[in-house]
């Protein structure tokens, strides 16, 4: 992993996630020569790369997203401990009406090193948001378009899920399909649910949506489909942990899905990366502790002539070795939003159109939770194998935005530790404290919500010269808010959680207060906590023209004819879906634009 001396590739990638691993994997296949470029610590593709995460999680104080990652000075990220509004102190500098909540990982792997695992598709509807409910704006492609990278993408990351259960809101699939795995077992705290909200609906703006539990794509390891058969007429078999072909070739529950799968039963990019470098041999070279930091634009063609780097030797202190300009004939930059828009601003790049950075996105995300009336045995993994996800989409969201509720595995947020703190002082020890804490802990039940967010121009990334990280590099600045449209699709969420609640027997404990890692946010006399869900989007979009967008629908940017932005950052709105998969079929698309090009 040591920097190419004066080497010319035919593609240079920056970034190591999701979207730089596809993108390496399909061109190295392709017989490319490709560089990738990792900001972060260069560890082996092997169990020794990725136990010391595993041990990391274990001394840690927290079960934050990053608390797997040992800070590195040298290749910052923003942290949620770390949130604060206004704040120049952390990486992320925030100067926003709200804090942005969410937090990334800049590691080989990228944020799948912390990621939930959970690979819905986006709805129909989602794509052309602006023309069917006057809100947003209209995707450059449609659902049938990405479709079929929907399914190259389920393969690539080995989803788990069953085609008749994702038969919804206008979602199709290509005739014959099948997803690479079975679907994850439904918990118990899903069942309880299934038996109790059987047949039930809800009005929303006059108008009656059925809600039921629907099992969750992911992925994650689950029972391999025997009808799945790939382009080449193969089963799937299970990607095992990395470096160990015994170890999580099946989930096996762990409560640490997120941030990390000890046994590597989810899925990470490192898996790509490993599969790359095994089928491409010497035309991938992957440099880690290597941090972009500008593109070099030719003045004249406007083609990008290099991207400049510069190294570290030691990731636990700031520590410059070198700067190095790595060339090729196409460049993707496959960093998340955040890190992508400051690059291009840095460089002074494809902003023809003074959209990159802006119409950042993110789900506002909040708890409702419970007791139900008998046992669900919660505390278990993965976190959650099914949501309630009809009304990601309805004539409702003309006036308010959609949402996803995920059935929670993992019971109350901070339990049952809280409990124990709780009974305790409330004067209950030995047998009278654990009979309590039985009775009580083995009747948490709760919904994650998830809300969607519009684009909003004002909603952006820029930088500052004035805050700077190790290598004197402009850190992000980040302006926030969340709209009216999001908080009103929160208040009904959080009406529909109550009425599940009460159809379902369940003691409705949700009480909304200021609390760490959580913005307390008001709207018509009502208040929620809202966190980040980690799913950050939109600022470098694709769009139809030159003048509303930085990017094509191959994500080709209108500004460079050989720079290409893979990533979440291209997704013109964020529905309601997880957005990795989406990225990952975007990826995918945009790589036989690549291909063409080269």
């Amino acid at each position: 992993m040591s920097a190419p001396n004066g080497e010319r590739f035919d593609v240079v990638i920056v970034g190591a996630g999701v979207a730089g691993a596809l993108m390496a994997d399909t061109l190295a296949a392709a017989g490319k020569h490709v560089l990738l470029l990792e900001a972060g610590a260069d560890r082996s593709l092997d169990i020794g790369g990725y136990q010391p995460y595993v041990d990391q999680y274990l001394r840690a104080p927290s079960g934050v997203p990053n608390a797997p990652y040992p800070p590195n000075p040298n290749a910052p990220s923003a942290n949620v401990l770390d949130i604060g509004n206004p704040s120049t102190s952390s990486y992320l500098v925030q100067q926003g009406n709200l804090p942005f909540l969410s937090d990334y990982t800049r590691e080989l792997g990228g944020t799948t090193l912390h990621w939930q695992g959970a690979c819905p598709r986006m709805v129909p509807n989602d794509f052309q948001l602006h023309s069917v409910y006057g809100q947003g704006v209209d995707w450059p492609i449609d659902y049938a378009e990405l479709e079929p990278y929907y399914e190259k993408a389920e393969g690539a990351l080995g989803v788990a899920a069953d085609v008749e259960d994702q038969r919804i809101l206008g979602m199709t699939f290509s005739d014959g399909y099948e997803f690479p795995m079975h679907k994850m077992p439904q918990s118990l705290v899903d069942q309880f649910f299934m038996r109790t909200i059987d047949g039930m609906t809800v009005t929303l703006d006059g108008h009656d949506y059925p809600v039921r539990p629907i099992s969750l794509p992911q992925a994650r390891n689950s029972t391999p489909n025997p009808a799945y058969k790939d382009k080449d007429g193969r089963g799937y078999k299970p990607v095992s942990y990395v470096g160990d072909g015994d170890r999580g070739l099946r989930c096996q529950g762990n409560s640490a899905c997120t941030p990390l799968c000890p046994v590597q039963a989810k899925y990470n990019a490192r898996k790509t990366l490993l599969k790359a470098r095994a089928t491409a041999g010497d035309r991938l070279s992957i440099v880690s502790q290597a941090v972009a930091s500008k593109l070099l634009i030719d003045s004249n063609s406007k083609r990008i002539e290099g991207v400049r780097y510069r190294t570290y030797s030691d990731p636990k202190k700031p520590s410059p070795a070198g700067e190095f300009t790595a060339r090729g004939r196409i460049y993707v930059i496959a960093a998340n939003a955040i890190e992508t828009a400051r690059l291009l601003l840095v460089s002074g790049a494809a902003n023809r159109s003074d959209q990159v950075g802006r119409n950042l996105m993110d789900h506002p995300y909040m708890y409702s939770w419970g007791l139900a009336p008998e046992p669900v045995y919660p505390y278990r993994g993965p976190d959650t194998t099914s949501g309630l996800e009809t009304l990601r989409d309805g004539g409702f969201r003309a006036k308010h935005a959609s949402f996803r509720m995920s059935i929670a595995n993992w019971g109350w947020s901070g339990s049952p530790g809280a409990d124990v703190d709780q009974f305790v002082a409330g004067g209950l020890f030995g047998r009278a404290l654990r009979d309590k804490l039985h009775d009580t802990c083995t009747r948490h039940v709760r919904f994650g919500i998830m809300v969607e967010q519009l684009p909003d121009p004002s909603n952006r990334i820029t930088i500052n010269p004035a805050y700077v990280d190790a290598f004197g590099i402009p850190r992000p600045v980040a302006t926030y808010d969340i709209a009216p449209y999001s908080l009103d699709g929160a208040r009904a969420a959080r009406e529909v959680a109550a009425r599940v609640f009460e159809r379902a027997g369940v003691q409705d404990c949700t009480e909304y207060k200021a609390r760490p890692g959580f913005q307390l946010v008001g709207r018509d006399g009502r208040t929620f906590n809202l966190m980040g869900a980690g799913h950050i989007v939109g600022t470098h979009r694709m769009g139809r023209t030159a003048e509303d967008s930085v990017v094509n629908s191959s994500l080709q940017t209108w500004d460079h004819p050989n720079l290409f932005l893979a990533g979440a950052g291209a997704m013109v709105t964020i529905g309601t879906s997880n957005p990795t998969l989406t990225t990952a079929a975007l990826t995918l698309r945009a790589a036989e634009q690549v291909l063409r090009e080269l």
